[in-house]
């Protein structure tokens, strides 16, 4: 992230919150039973204000859970977001992932949209990453933050189409660039095509 990780005090605060909301998925039993697609805005649990949680593989991101590497949840007022007060850099302190299952109807074709940026601090401008439904790579994403800063994100739309193979479906993120300075997911949303999905 942009914050340097000189600072003592920073990193004691950012720490401490991490563990505050890293709940780790065994607590709930395990895996979270599939229901209805819930919080593409990561506004729960809530990071700390002006600053962000570093959540690892295993620790839950509200419904979603990080499923490899580490992430960091931004806090209100971080950096813009396409919608809410939070978002999801998909680099912590390295490239991760994060998925959620929700429950669909095989044979329906859902859209999923979503909001693309990139953390605009670190040495390269490019952040890559691809979207997966059931493990599998449905589409690559890059976004160059050449110019880009925290008030002025730059976020694009995105969107893709796909047909249920099963009474539930696991969407993810993964990051495909190393470093701690990853692409920034927002305003996520899946909804039932009818007559309307290309």
């Amino acid at each position: 992230m942009s914050i340097p990780r000189t600072r003592t005090a920073v990193v004691a605060l950012l720490a401490a919150a991490a563990t505050a909301l890293a709940v780790p998925a065994q607590a709930a039993g395990g895996h979270r039973a599939a229901g209805r697609f819930d919080d593409g805005g990561f506004e729960n649990p809530k990071a700390p204000a002006n600053a962000f949680a570093t959540l690892s593989a295993g620790q839950a991101l509200g419904p979603w859970r990080v499923t490899a590497g580490s992430v960091d949840l931004t806090g209100a007022g971080f950096w813009q977001t396409a919608e809410g007060d939070q978002s999801v850099d998909l680099n912590g302190n390295a490239a991760g992932s994060i998925a959620q299952t929700f429950t669909t109807v095989p044979g329906t074709t859902y859209s999923v949209t979503y909001a693309l940026a990139g953390n605009p601090a670190g040495p390269t401008p490019v952040r890559t990453g691809v979207a997966r439904i059931d493990g599998q790579d449905f589409q690559s994403f890059s976004f160059d933050v050449t110019g880009r800063t925290r008030a002025a994100m730059g976020y694009v739309g995105r969107q893709f189409t796909f047909v249920a193979q099963n009474a539930s479906t696991t969407l993810g993120f993964t990051s495909t660039v190393a470093g701690a300075y990853g692409p920034v997911i927002d305003d996520v949303q899946v909804k039932e095509c009818k007559g309307c999905c290309g």
